[in-house]
């Protein structure tokens, strides 16, 4: 469910002059300079400036507006159990510890949220924060907190707020962070206090990253200046239902039959909620409505780079994000009690996105409501994810399509709607720059709410100005501009959910906490202490009118296109103590699109994930055996290769004339088809996997979604840059390498498995190389021998030409760099703030989905970003582990203390009694009042 941070790949290329400039996240050349000309390292990193913020974790500290005396009880990997007797005492409680380990973290989120990041760090971050604020997610927020939110959601709110700033209080910046101390040298910035709006802001930045299909959107209107339709529908397959007779979605029985009936059997009518979307299409799996607007013609590669621009803690666009859960009912466990298990894929980053803690009262009652452990985010009161005394709870992104792009015909100082024109709404912004000069921008706003997202950069005035539309669109003049239209942007109430589902004693309290997580759309699991189990698709998802599908962007000049509503919680899929005795979540389809009268989206994850899952689980209860939590934890690390066991067979067939390339070959003989770390058969596969989605699809994409630096001379496109005398032209990738196409994730699974049966596809052709390797000619056969090749030499390049020395670890590797300074900037200090490398196993669209970009390299981009098995019959015997580790300070012992253990697979206890929790103490906090 969270937002993304930084991935690093081991294997981008080099940037271009404006990207290096783009990419410098967060630091400023005045603080570079100023560092490395104007400091010792040695005499000014000093023990003392490092340990100055250390966080008090003995003794006791007085804090002004608690009611009584708080314990925070720390083990011995600095995780934090609070014990209170009052609401506001446990959730200030949790502000103020939160703050000592990771205040600096919270407050650069804080600034990225609300659109003021130059205030931090300078003039670099401008133009991030202009689109920022363009969105408004700060402004959203306040409205949430000011007219939607409960009064004791507010309370809590206003709680937590008030921990952060006892632990401000009278702090320099030293004395909170070794980053604050850095940047001190050219910054007279101090942090100010905190706010309960500062917390909301944090969620609308994990909608952002769990958002959708918008960069499918884009990515379908950019393929279209060289691809046509049908082509675009091979890269954009139909999403398999059924597999191999079984069902391929997360409901499979029960309610969303009930819901089917009350709607008519899914013929376009609604009861309450809306309008079917399942329109008709025209095979090339856009819809019919909405196919003259598909040809935007590669322009919107403005918009991709406007949102490439953002710092990467808002996350990678949606690509690849993915999750697992899934959990057990006890007739199939050892316990005889559900087992539940959640490891949620994310951009890996340092400190962790999650913050693991206990939120306990001494006795629960009215006063004192919450007995709860999990996993939460720095900044934000409660748990996020995990268990309390009687439920456990787990999440991955469902990928419901939230968001919509419009093309705005601009008049004067209006838009075009329905033939009149229709004023903006706009506010002035100011953005204020350390160490510069305040600029202002001028934020506009249609009607409904929608943020011009192409007054923020000149390339969004090239789409409106480019994009291909019908002849009845209204004259183009100027241009277009382009809007956006997301859930998230409407005031919500996912905050009143958080507490709720903390306190829920049992599947209808659940639901009822359910009913207000309206942003963004999860899909939970559920067990509960009382042997139950069960799923539900929360969040506000909205409808559309027939025969627009939400797949590309959409005319905003004609009313049709306007949302139509939104599904109401009661229309919503749903299964609880399904027969089969188990639930799956790995972002796969939720419901089958024939048993269901909403279009949830066109783009869900293929499912190789969930069905490798529910093949171990089958696999065990076949077998007669029972499950056990450590089975779970070895399910969570499966990395066997599900494309391995679909092109392996045909791989070892090809008659290989090169011995070198042969014995690349003799390695795929025998093997498991798993991804360890040290197996050199997984780094030659993957390799090869690599080429053959370069040659056969990525060779073909336009430039916009090809690597950054990779240049081409390919046949001219529908708009063309100048060709020389072979009548070719030189195009030149413009994506960021972790986000540029083709991925290699399991949707290209499902691109490849569907063409395996047409070996004389035009896609099975490549041409010569220059060096003279192999053409392929419409043959299958041919190119992935070239892929052979290609794999063989890339790797003796990279790994060495010995055989006998590759290994998938010296390929596959993570890299966790801190958030700001430890992205760019002088040496040193990113030595002292970063981490890593680790070498790892698993890989793309494997349950340990150690995923990696096939376009840009074998370096990790994201990770499972916690691990958790929970045991229903004894919650002391439940375990966990964090990326990193509870500290946001570079050397405590607790900076990136569970790492290693977290690259093994292993998980820790996971205590929650007080008993357990005594007995694994370490240090102890009294909080008094």
């Amino acid at each position: 469910m969270p937002p993304n941070t930084t991935a690093t790949t081991g294997d981008k290329p080099g940037k271009s002059g404006r990207k290096k400039g783009r990419k410098a996240r967060l630091i400023v050349l005045v603080l570079v300079l100023a560092v490395i000309g104007g400091i010792a390292f040695g005499a000014y990193w000093s023990i003392s400036t490092v340990r100055a913020s250390f966080p008090q974790t003995k003794g006791s500290i007085t804090l002004q507006g608690l009611s009584g005396p708080v314990d925070v009880k720390r083990d011995g990997y600095g995780i934090p159990q609070i014990y209170a007797s009052s609401d506001e005492d446990l959730f200030m409680a949790q502000g103020y510890v939160q703050a000592q380990d990771r205040f600096y973290e919270m407050d650069v989120r804080r600034h990225m949220t609300s659109g003021r990041l130059s205030e931090m760090f300078g003039k670099g971050q401008v133009d991030n924060d202009e689109f920022l604020r363009t969105l408004g997610w700060d402004r959203v927020a306040k409205e949430e907190y000011d007219k939607k939110l409960s009064a004791s959601t507010k309370k809590y709110l206003q709680a937590y707020a008030k921990g952060v700033n006892a632990y401000l209080k009278g702090k320099d910046g030293k004395d909170i962070s070794l980053e604050y101390a850095a940047l001190g040298f050219t910054n007279d910035y101090k942090p100010a206090e905190w706010t309960p709006v500062d917390s909301i802001s944090w969620l609308k930045a994990m909608a952002w990253d769990l958002r959708g299909n918008m960069q499918d959107e884009i990515d379908r209107a950019l393929m279209t200046s060289r691809l046509g339709p049908q082509q675009i529908a091979d890269l954009y397959p139909d999403y398999p239902y059924t597999v191999d007779g079984e069902s391929n979605t997360i409901v499979q029985q029960g309610e969303y039959d009930e819901l089917t009936q009350a709607f008519g059997q899914s013929d376009g009518t609604s009861g309450s909620g809306g309008t079917s979307t399942n329109g008709s299409t025209d095979g090339t799996g856009t819809s019919q409505a909405s196919s003259d607007t598909a040809g935007l013609q590669g322009q919107l590669e403005g918009l991709y780079n406007v949102l490439d621009d953002l710092p990467t803690a808002v996350g990678v666009n949606g690509n690849g994000i993915g999750s697992n859960s899934w959990v057990v009912s006890g007739k199939y466990t050892i316990t005889g009690k559900p087992l539940l298990a959640n490891d949620p894929h994310l951009s890996a980053s340092l400190p962790s996105v999650w913050y693991q803690m206990g939120l306990h009262c001494r006795t629960v009652s009215g006063k004192c409501q919450y007995d709860v452990t999990g996993y939460t985010f720095a900044g934000m009161p409660g748990v996020v994810i995990g268990h309390n005394q009687d439920i456990a709870w787990g999440m991955t992104n469902s990928g419901a399509d939230v968001t919509d792009l419009y093309l705005e015909k601009l008049s004067g100082d209006g838009y075009l709607y329905d033939g009149k024109v229709k004023p903006f709404t706009s506010r002035t912004e100011t953005i204020k720059v350390a160490g510069g000069t305040s600029k202002k921008i001028v934020v506009r706003q249609t009607e409904d709410g929608m943020p011009l997202l192409s007054d923020r950069n000149k390339e969004l005035v090239k789409v409106g100005q480019k994009a291909t539309v019908d002849n009845a669109a209204p004259d183009r003049g100027d241009g277009y501009g382009v809007a956006l239209k997301w859930t998230a942007l409407e005031p919500g109430t996912t905050m009143d959910s958080v507490f709720a589902m903390d306190k829920a004693k049992d599947w209808d309290g659940f639901r009822d906490a359910a009913k207000s997580f309206d942003v963004p759309s999860q899909n939970l699991v559920y067990a509960d202490t009382e042997g139950n189990i069960g799923y539900q698709l929360p969040g506000s998802i909205p409808t559309r009118a027939k025969g627009d599908d939400g797949s590309v962007p959409v005319p905003g000049w004609e009313s049709k296109y306007e949302w139509t509503g939104t599904i109401g919680f009661n229309e919503l899929p749903y299964e609880y103590n399904p027969e089969r005795g188990y639930i799956v979540t790995a972002n796969q389809a939720v419901v089958d699109e024939d048993k269901y009268p909403y279009t949830l989206t066109t783009d869900w994850g293929y499912g190789t994930r969930s069905q490798r899952i529910t093949d171990l689980i089958e696999q065990k209860i076949k077998g007669g055996g029972k499950i056990s939590t450590d089975d779970m934890r070895q399910m969570q690390m499966d990395n066997s290769s599900e494309i391995a066991k679909l092109l392996v067979p045909t791989l070892l067939k090809l008659n290989i004339d090169d011995p070198d390339v042969r014995a690349a070959q003799d390695l795929l003989q025998g093997w498991d088809r798993t991804q360890d770390a040290d197996s050199a058969a997984a780094a030659y596969f993957n390799a090869v996997w690599r080429n053959i989605l370069k040659l056969a699809f990525g060779n073909k994409l336009p430039k916009e979604l090809r690597v950054e630096g990779q240049c081409l001379w390919v046949d001219p496109a529908k708009s063309t840059s100048p060709v020389d005398d072979t009548g070719k032209v030189r195009e030149c990738g413009q994506r960021d390498a972790d986000q540029a196409q083709p991925d290699g994730g399991d949707r290209w699974f499902q691109v490849v498995r569907n063409l395996m049966n047409k070996p004389a596809s035009d896609w099975w052709t490549t041409p010569k190389s220059a060096s003279g390797r192999p053409e392929a000619v419409h043959n299958r056969d041919d190119l992935f021998k070239r892929a052979m090749i290609d794999a063989r030499w890339e790797l003796t390049a990279k790994l060495g030409k010995d055989i006998d020395t590759w290994s998938w670890g010296r390929l596959h590797r993570l890299f966790l760099k801190n958030q700001t300074l430890g992205t760019s900037g002088p040496g040193f200090l990113q030595y002292i703030l970063n981490r890593g490398p680790w070498k790892l196993g698993g890989g793309e669209a494997a349950v340990d989905a150690t995923g990696w970009n096939a376009a840009g390299g074998y370096g990790v981009v994201w990770v499972p970003s916690m691990r958790m098995v929970v045991n229903l019959d004894d919650l002391d015997k439940s375990k966990w582990i964090n990326l990193t580790g509870a500290s946001g300070h570079a050397f405590s012992a607790h900076y990136t203390d569970q790492t290693g253990k977290w690259a093994k697979g292993e998980l820790l206890d996971w205590s929650f009694s007080e008993k357990a929790v005594d007995k694994n103490t370490s240090d102890t906090l009294v909080l008094k009042p």
